[in-house]
This record gives C-alpha cells, structure tokens and sequence, in this order.
C-alpha cells in the first residue's frame, strides 16, 4: 500500500514520541486533509458561478429548505455551523449580486426570511451540478461497496459526535 502524508506525520511521531498513542490522530489528519482537497475542488469547480463555498453553502440550504426557499439567518448560520457575523457578510454578498433578498417573515414581521430569488435558484442549480459532479470524481477510484462502506462509517463517527449536548 502507497504511503500518504499522514504516514510521514506518524512516523516522525513515532520517532520523537514513542509513548504517543496517534490512532485519533492518524484518522483525523485524513479525514482534514482528504477535506481540504475536496474544499480545493469544490471552490474550483463553484468560481465558474462567482460563488465561494460558504455561499454555495447558503444558497444550497436555501434551495433544500424547498418552496418558498427561504429559511431565517439564525436558521442558516445555526445548520452551516458558521458564527452570525460569518452569515451576515455571505448575505450580504449574495444579496447584492441579487441571489437572495431579506424580507420580513409574513407570520411575525419582526423576524426576517433569507429568500432565494428566481436568478439564485438558477445559480445554485447549476452550481450544484458542478459541484456534485467533483465531488463524485474525487470518491470514484472507490468502487461502490466500499464508497457505502465509508459513508456508514462516518456517519457512525457523526451520529455519535452530533449527540453529544455541548454540540
């Protein structure tokens, strides 16, 4: 089997620190790394559209949140796990390239909805065409028993971290 990056990284552990139990660490670095590689093709393949992946992001829940497709900016920044100021300044940025308006959320007009607009929805389907299709091509030297295996694998990983209380 090839080596990676993270086999270097254990090895000089290995060497300094003996003691050191990497099993967490070894996991972690890959699944970072292999994260980072993916974010790289990702951006790649959404710069076509004029989008950074944290808008991509906004306008992908937007569209999945279905008609009207609209959701509330606490809503968006609580499901993307980015900070309120984070999701302001994507608002703001897709909202001046008309992706998205904020409008007064019909059952209680103090609140606003983040609505996804006719060119957004446009925007983002194509996109996520994109999108999908790297996505696809980076996980492809895995045939597809072993693609559900890793998926089952990680959603254990998740499922057990997404219960925790402090998440």
């Amino acid at each position: 089997m090839d080596s990676d990056h993270v086999d270097h990284l254990v090895e000089q552990w290995a060497r300094e620190r003996p003691d050191l139990d990497t099993t967490g660490l070894r996991l972690a670095a890959r699944v970072i790394r292999l994260q980072r590689f993916l974010d790289q093709a990702a951006s790649h393949a959404v710069a076509r559209f004029e989008l950074q992946l944290g808008e991509l992001n906004v306008l992908a829940a937007l569209r999945r949140a279905g008609d009207p497709y609209a959701l509330t900016p606490t809503e968006l920044y609580r499901g993307l796990l980015v900070s309120s100021g984070a999701m302001t300044n994507r608002l703001d940025r897709l909202e001046a390239e008309g992706l998205v308006v904020r409008d007064p959320d019909p059952n209680d007009r103090r609140r606003i909805r983040v609505v996804l607009t006719g060119r957004g929805r446009e925007v983002i389907d194509a996109a996520m065409d994109a999108h999908t299709a790297i996505l696809r091509d980076a996980f492809a030297g895995l045939d597809e028993p072993d693609r559900a295996r890793l998926e089952d694998l990680l959603r254990t990983i998740l499922v057990d971290l997404e219960a925790q209380p402090e998440r």
